[in-house]
């Protein structure tokens, strides 16, 4: 492979010039084999932050950090394939309920999930509260876990896609989390890498999203489709709201408490809602059902069966995490005190702010501020009120447990001002459009 000047291509790329396909392909080989210092790949990122990619520069940076590493070889299971991904947002464990319902429906779920990224929370990080559960998998150990339960939960190996892996943790601790090419590219090449026959994508809009507005998170779905069309995986995404939190509990353990109450037929409607709609598009893409309301049913016998919660205690025990958390919710850890935020006036909820809220679960230890942070997962933020609410002054609208007065001091902020009392207030959309 030639060689080249990478202070050469970070000027190009600052000053809003195009890296061709072998640059970029150069880049991600450097920084793969450790030739490329992070202080350099930041910079660059940070020029693909400011000036974006075209075209012809998104597809071969996709495919260079998909071809960075192993790629899955899932052909020799019968199962349709299929996963899911969101592009992150705050009290989003969609995931954790969602995967096993579906396997549970005769799908394999090859799930490869992230760790928080900014303001938002990760799967993986919520996943690990679950005492001995283990997310790092060598691509044996994952094929085998997909072979035997139909599912696996876990993060990226060393070896798969392992540009991504290390950009996806530079991204989160140099404020270059959200960009369109960025997000569009570490997505698709960590989903393209687990060899799936398709693909179904939550995108989220609003403050406590990456895209702010809906053409944006619109684009950015309409990127990811044409990826995965140009690798001939079918990919469907549905665009979802993101100005207030999913569900009650934000956090880490208390999502999978939440994911728990899903799995057992109950929990928030919201993420009733959208666990369900995502888990018929999944069935659908995978051929299992010709329609939604078919799909529907399928999913709502596998809960009342018990079957999705018996496929997630499976998938738990062989991750080597202790499955009799599903009738026992103490085991997971939660945090000594607890501050309890209230209603400054009688009213309505008008605002319950997305970001706010996820920027103060990171002050309070459930994020990471520097990427060798370690996360807190017994701090948890409940959100009691949302947009809508009839509220009377002094109404609790939020219980948040924490562990350090310091953490607490720096959060409070940022959560009394997540939250407006004021005239009547409708509840925002959830599910707002469809892309294929």
């Amino acid at each position: 492979m030639k060689h080249h000047s990478i202070i050469e291509l970070i000027e190009r790329k600052r000053d809003g010039g195009v890296l061709l396909s072998d640059e970029l392909q150069w880049i991600i080989a450097e920084y793969t084999a450790d030739r490329l210092p992070d202080y350099q790949m930041s910079s660059l990122l940070m020029a693909i932050f400011i000036n974006g990619f075209t075209g012809e520069e998104l597809g071969p940076w996709t495919e260079a950090m998909l071809r960075s590493g192993d790629v899955l070889d899932l052909a020799h299971i019968a199962a349709p394939k299929i996963d899911k991904h969101s592009t992150g947002g705050v009290g989003d464990k969609i995931s954790v309920p969602l995967a096993p319902m579906v396997a549970a429906c005769g799908i394999s779920v090859p799930m490869m999930s992230g760790r928080g990224l900014g303001h938002t929370g990760g799967t993986l990080d919520k996943l690990e509260s679950i005492p001995g559960f283990r997310t790092r998998l060598d691509g044996d150990e994952f094929v085998a876990i997909v072979e035997k339960h139909g599912l696996v939960l876990g993060g990226q190996s060393e070896t798969m896609a392992p540009a991504d892996r290390r950009i996806y943790a530079l991204r989160d601790s140099t404020g270059t989390v959200p960009s369109l090419p960025l997000i569009a590219s570490s997505i698709m090449s960590k989903k393209l890498a687990e060899g799936i026959n398709g693909l179904v994508l939550d995108v989220k809009t609003g403050s406590g999203a990456f895209m702010k507005d809906e053409p944006s998170a619109r684009l950015l779905a309409e990127t990811m489709v044409g990826i995965g069309a140009s690798h001939g995986t079918k990919v469907v995404a549905t665009l979802t709201g993101m100005d207030q939190p999913l569900g009650v509990a934000v956090g880490n353990a208390n999502e999978i408490d939440e994911s728990l109450d899903v799995l057992a037929g109950g929990g928030p409607a919201d993420v009733v809602e959208l666990t369900y709609s995502l888990g018929a598009d999944m069935l659908t893409l995978g051929g299992i059902e010709d329609t939604r309301e078919a799909a529907l049913a399928r999913l709502r016998k596998a809960v009342e069966s018990g079957a999705a919660m018996e496929r997630f205690q499976e998938v738990i025990a062989a991750q080597d995490g202790n499955p009799d958390v599903a009738g026992n919710r103490s085991l997971l850890p939660t945090a000594p005190l607890r501050y309890e935020l209230t209603a400054p006036d009688t009213g309505f909820v008008t605002k319950c702010d997305a970001r706010d809220i996820g920027v103060a679960g990171v002050r309070l230890g459930a994020g990471r501020e520097r990427k060798e942070d370690d996360v807190d997962h017994g701090v948890s933020i409940s959100v009691l009120a949302k947009v809508g609410a009839a509220v009377d002054k002094g109404d609790v609208l939020a219980v948040v447990d924490y562990r350090d007065q310091d953490r607490m001091d720096a959060a409070r902020p940022l959560l009394e001002r997540a939250w407006e009392v004021g005239g009547a207030a409708d509840e925002p959309e959830l599910i707002i459009g469809h892309i294929a």
